[in-house]
């Protein structure tokens, strides 16, 4: 199966428009919220909005510092831009089955990525925002290299190697998934509050 190929631009222009409405929702929509909001679970065994952020810093402070070293070493050999980005054949499944609602396609993180389980502060909010200008910085740097020729490795399967394209448009859509997660988890506990208050 051949490769997937987009303009170079084209690809970083989209994961740039895409996290920077992440970020819009991040300052606007889960910082203001209270330790209490965040530490609710919609019901038995679903996360919180607090712990769907936990999971996204859990993976962000995996993968951030490890794409930063490789765009680094890729700078040094002196890396050009090249005019496509292009996507391999496993970095597009893994993409594909993220983007795949959870309605249709439900997922289990790995135990090293789940959430704690303790009561989360207020702060889980405040690095998810700082994670995501983090991401924003790396993609603007990923711009300046041969992003096709980086090869990131799995922290779960060293040996699988994917491309940095691949890479960060997978971490993007994962952030989305887990912020409608998380934004779901708000919205029943506001359906249940309201229905709560009529019945009073």
């Amino acid at each position: 199966m051949p490769d997937a190929v987009r303009a170079t631009s084209a690809f970083f222009d989209q994961l740039t428009f895409a996290l920077l409405k992440l970020r819009v929702v991040a300052q606007q929509r889960f910082r203001p919220l209270s330790a209490e909001d965040l530490n609710r679970r919609p019901s038995h065994g679903r996360w919180s909005a607090g712990e769907c952020l936990e999971h996204l810093n859990i993976v962000g402070g995996h993968y951030l510092p490890l794409i930063a070293s490789r765009i680094k070493r890729a700078q040094d050999r002196g890396s050009k831009p090249a005019d496509v980005a292009k996507s391999g054949y496993i970095g597009r499944k893994f993409i594909e089955a993220m983007q795949m609602p959870a309605s249709e396609k439900a997922r289990t993180s790995p135990r090293r990525y789940a959430p704690t389980g303790t009561r989360l502060p207020r702060t889980v909010a405040e690095v998810f925002s700082r994670q995501i200008d983090e991401l924003m910085r790396l993609v603007l740097l990923a711009r300046q290299v041969n992003a096709n020729a980086v090869r990131i490795p799995n922290p779960l399967f060293p040996l699988l190697l994917l491309r940095l394209t691949d890479q960060l448009e997978f971490l993007v859509v994962h952030i989305q998934r887990h912020i409608k997660q998380a934004e779901a988890a708000l919205a029943a506990i506001n359906t249940r509050a309201g229905a709560s208050a009529a019945a009073a």
